[in-house]
């Protein structure tokens, strides 16, 4: 079996032998429909529109994908299998694309069960298939730019708590950096700068349905990058 999908299924195994997915999973259903049903009031709204339920989700993101990723080097470390995954016959980096797929495969699975909102309410109006397409793909983007940053903060970090709060507070300020430019008096070449590297700044053209391509590059980037640091950590750990 490939080596790739070998960890993958590790993973996912450990995953659903835990309560970790089925907690991540169920919160996940329960308060985007919570928020889209009774706070931002859907019903209500003169125009037939998935937008108020996708944004919501970088917000969620920001405490649920740590809580996926948080265990992936952190649990192996503290339970002693991380010196034996390293002495096994597979790459530095397929040990991080084997965690990474498996955690982005089980975001995949409660992606897809979100679907029985659209579902729901698409007897309600006319709604744009293409929009709604455009705001999957943006958010399972956004998924990716999550999961690689938690998995590389979990190779640094002593244990799973320090692992989730680490990765929560940066996902939040990189999410967030583009509000700067709206509380401080910034020249306008450095305001477009910080605009640029918010991940929210670029999550708005998805949540119109809108499938910009510089946002894609710039989500692909910064996965591929953290990724590519997640290899290089777990390559110094085995030499150190």
């Amino acid at each position: 079996m490939n080596p790739i999908a070998v960890i993958v299924r590790k993973e996912l195994h450990s995953y659903f032998n835990s309560a970790v997915a089925y907690i991540v999973v169920t919160l996940f259903l329960a308060l985007t429909s919570v928020w889209f049903f009774a706070v931002y009031q859907f019903a209500a709204r003169d125009f037939a529109s998935l937008r108020g339920y996708f944004a919501v989700m970088p917000f969620l993101f920001v405490v649920l994908l740590p809580a996926i990723s948080m265990r992936s080097w952190a649990e192996e470390r503290s339970s002693g299998t991380a010196e034996l995954l390293l002495t096994m016959p597979f790459s530095e980096l397929q040990l991080v694309l084997g965690k990474f797929l498996a955690a982005l495969l089980l975001v995949i699975i409660m992606l897809a069960l979100t679907v029985t909102v659209p579902l729901t309410v698409v007897p309600l109006g006319r709604f744009e298939t293409g929009e709604i397409v455009g705001q999957y793909v943006g958010t399972l983007l956004l998924a990716c730019v999550g999961i690689s940053l938690g998995q590389f903060v979990s190779s640094l970090a002593r244990n799973q708590i320090s692992a989730f709060l680490i990765s929560a507070l940066v996902l939040l300020l990189i999410t967030l950096l583009h509000v700067a430019t709206a509380v401080t008096h910034l020249p306008r070449g450095a305001a477009a700068v910080i605009n640029h590297l918010s991940l929210l700044y670029h999550y708005h053209a998805f949540e119109r349905g809108l499938i910009d391509s510089r946002a894609v590059v710039y989500y692909l980037l910064l996965s591929v990058g953290f990724l590519y640091l997640n290899a290089k950590t777990l390559l110094l750990k085995k030499w150190s």
